[in-house]
């Protein structure tokens, strides 16, 4: 049979045509198959081994509907279970109504279970104690106000009491005080002022005013009832030396915006009796505050917003963990915007990386730095890139601990600014004049990139968006940041990951879980998709698997101690001695709007010993911080064994 012969290159293309029409018509007519089999496509290839061997796996955690919760906050405990903190959630009726929620995850079993919360601690500060406490001090004890919505003007008043005989003086809610002008303003809440005291300087008898603030609203709506500048106002139903002795000031009454006020209530979150604590008042109120743990185990908190929403400027205090009481702390005076991230570095300085989210002049305060404790010196670090746009980003001690080196991840200008930018720096702080110094650029500019230490020394980046709160950026309606990168500190560059299929950006979370995995939680968009209506909070959980758990069979963790000590060497049993090429002790997070000071991760050396290996526990009590830690084996191909609780006393 003599072969056919080959078409025309006329005919060839016709027919292409021809088939490409009728492809076409296939497509238009069974577009839902070919939808569902491109995802199928896709759901075949991100789970192939060689895939997830590369770039890791997400998967979606499912979150009985009775235990989604707006997540703000989140730790992991030393029992192994996630706390997520909602308080009201940024929810104004769940914080009118009194509905405060705190939820705890069980990754071992999937289980969720609810915690009585007692105020609310939406946006409160907090760090691990020594013994495994979760401090959580300040919160929520008023809601902002917009503009438009403040009918009556409304400020803060000082009221006044300059007798020393009459003791403290009570003032209800609704006690009412007169201006000048006649025009009537309404405390907001009840109030007590101290009595004045009296000093000797010298000869002379000093008097020296009690006072206590309280916000008054005007008895009047509109304009009429603004004042725009300093006056005194006399209480009513006074007489006699009363009317002299007590009266109120303020500085200006108005129709302005009234941000949060900050609370200041504390508690310790025992992770075994799973309750919330009441511990000592702090000293000032405070929303949006870090707590950073010292050297010696007391705790620092520092910045934010008081009870009628200003900055504090430069208060700080400590927390005595011994006696469970705040005390001020004035010989440490430092202005911080709120939530600094406050690394605890060898030396037993605090290092502030310059990350920070939300409030805070746009020039004070923001200068990265190495903190002395002992003397409220502050040394500066230099060189870093972009350095108007730290707000909303994020840090961490790199891992190994031991290098003192703390990088800084994205971020944006101040307040609602759509700028943000692609930037990472590195800042060695081993050298004598420390200064930042160019990282690897992220893909694209990033607001609240999620960062976590893994055991392999490697850096997980995950979730946040280029515009504010997800929003605009670029012409995009929305800009949330599916991509996710793992820095390898040892080659000083990122590899790509697999995609998460959640956006996560404002009040979102990440957390290292024992068993290696990462939870990621939390995200409230200011817009929905549409950038035309208002967003809802996130309550959906993602999973990512680390490319490590794909690479072959892990390694364990035998017998040990459950406690060692700084400087000393201990002994773990393990039957994979001889492919285990790194220890890490790897204290958890504890973590909100992307600030954690928390999480490090604590190189051990290791030598062979009988039966499994000897590490040894660094004596730096900067290094290691006194509280516990999971203790992670790391064999030749990267792959960590489960983690291990340890207590490091």
């Amino acid at each position: 049979m003599s072969p056919r012969p080959r078409p025309t290159a006329t005919r060839r293309l016709l027919s292409g045509f021809v088939a490409l029409l009728v492809l076409t018509v296939l497509v238009v007519v069974n577009r839902p198959m070919v939808a569902f089999g491109a995802e199928a496509l896709h759901e075949f290839q991100i789970n192939r081994l060689s895939y997830t061997q590369r770039y890791g796996h997400w998967s979606r955690l499912p979150v009985p509907e009775n235990f989604r919760v707006n997540a703000i906050h989140a730790a992991l405990l030393r029992t192994g279970k996630v706390l997520i903190i909602a308080g009201s959630g940024n929810n104004r009726d769940n914080f009118e109504a009194g509905t405060f929620r705190t939820v705890l995850f069980d990754p071992a079993h999937d289980e969720f279970t609810e915690v009585p919360t007692p105020t609310d601690v939406f946006c409160a500060g907090h760090t691990f104690l020594a013994s495994g406490n979760l401090l959580v001090a300040g919160g929520t004890k008023s809601y902002e106000v917009l503009e438009k919505d403040i009918d009556h003007p409304a400020g803060v008043m000082k009221i006044k009491n300059e007798s020393a005989a009459g003791g403290p003086r009570f003032f209800p809610k609704g006690t009412r005080l007169t201006g000048r002008t006649g025009l009537v303003y309404l405390t907001r809440a009840d109030v007590t002022v101290p009595a004045a005291t009296t000093m000797k300087h010298g000869d002379a008898v000093m008097t020296h005013a009690g006072e206590a603030e309280v916000w008054v609203d005007a008895e009047r709506a509109g304009d009429a009832a603004t004042v725009r500048g300093p006056a005194q106002y006399a209480l009513t139903g006074l007489a006699g030396a009363d009317r002299r002795n007590l009266y109120g000031l303020a500085d200006k009454i108005t129709r302005e915006k009234q941000e949060y006020g900050g609370d200041n209530t504390s508690y310790e979150f025992d992770p075994v009796t799973e309750r919330y604590q009441r511990v000592g008042d702090m000293v000032k109120p405070r929303w949006y505050p870090t707590l950073a743990e010292t050297p010696n185990g007391d705790v620092l908190a520092v910045s934010g917003l008081d009870g009628f929403g200003r900055m504090l400027p430069g208060d700080n205090e400590r927390y005595l963990t011994g006696q469970r009481r705040w005390v001020d702390a004035p010989k440490l005076k430092r202005v911080f915007p709120t939530y600094p991230a406050l690394h605890l570095v060898a030396d037993g300085r605090l290092f502030f990386s310059g990350s920070n989210s939300g409030y805070g002049s746009d020039t004070e305060g923001r200068t990265p730095g190495l903190w002395d404790l002992t003397n409220n010196k502050f040394q500066v670090v230099p060189g870093l890139p972009d350095p108007r746009m730290t707000e909303t980003s994020s840090s961490v001690l790199l891992p190994p601990a031991q290098d003192q080196k703390v990088m800084i991840f994205g971020g944006g200008e101040v307040g609602e600014s759509p700028v943000s930018t692609r930037r990472t720096a590195i800042a060695d702080l081993d050298e004598p004049k420390p200064a930042y110094r160019p990282g690897p650029d992220l893909p694209q500019p990033a607001r609240y990139l999620s960062t976590v230490l893994l055991p392999d020394d490697t850096v997980l980046t995950t979730g946040g968006s280029s515009g504010y709160r997800g929003g605009e950026y670029r012409g995009q309606t929305r800009s949330d940041l599916f991509n996710t990168q793992i820095y390898d500190p040892a080659g000083n560059r990122f590899a790509d990951a697999a995609d998460s299929t959640i956006g996560r950006n404002y009040h979102s979370e990440a957390i290292l879980l024992p068993d290696g995995r990462v939870i990621t939680l939390g995200s409230d968009p200011l817009y929905d998709p549409t950038g035309k209506n208002p967003g809802t909070f996130e309550q959906r959980v993602e999973v990512y698997s680390p490319p490590y758990l794909y690479k072959g069979e892990r390694p364990t963790v035998g017998a040990g101690p459950d406690a060692v000590q700084r400087g000393t060497t201990v002994t773990f049993a393990t039957a994979d001695a001889g492919r285990i090429r790194a220890a890490r002790l790897m204290r958890p997070s504890a973590v909100t709007h992307v600030t954690d000071v928390d999480q490090r991760s604590v190189a051990l050396d290791v030598t062979p010993a009988p039966g499994g290996l000897a590490l040894s526990i660094p004596k730096a009590r900067g290094l290691v911080p006194s509280g516990w830690y999971l203790l992670y084996l790391v064999d030749d191909k990267g792959v960590p064994s489960t983690g291990r609780w340890v207590r490091v006393r």
